[in-house]
């Protein structure tokens, strides 16, 4: 991977925290709208910098979390009304459109 820069951290950073309860974005749609090469940057940012930012509100595009965040990532989605059908968020409902 290339190297990150604080920019491209910002941006990231940025564009999650603006994700509103109850949506979604998906790891390829956060990497399209801060104009960065793969979607692997953001997962990086998230990896290493989002402690303090709604995380768990970032999915792959398959709409089912990752295994080790599954049953963390779920809950806190549906403790804002975000109702997965199979362990999956259905994106058509979900999907938070940027502006």
């Amino acid at each position: 991977m290339a190297r990150v820069t604080d920019e491209q951290v910002e941006a990231v950073r940025a564009l999650v925290a603006a994700i509103p309860a109850g949506r979604v974005s998906t790891y390829g749609d956060i990497a399209a709208e801060a104009g960065l090469s793969s979607p692997r940057i953001v997962g990086w940012v998230m990896r290493t910098d989002s402690s303090d930012l709604p995380w768990h509100r970032v999915i792959p595009a398959s709409g089912q979390p990752a295994p080790h965040l599954a049953a963390r990532q779920l809950e806190r989605l549906r403790a804002e009304g975000v109702l997965a059908a199979d362990g999956r968020v259905p994106l058509r409902e979900y999907r938070h459109a940027f502006a």
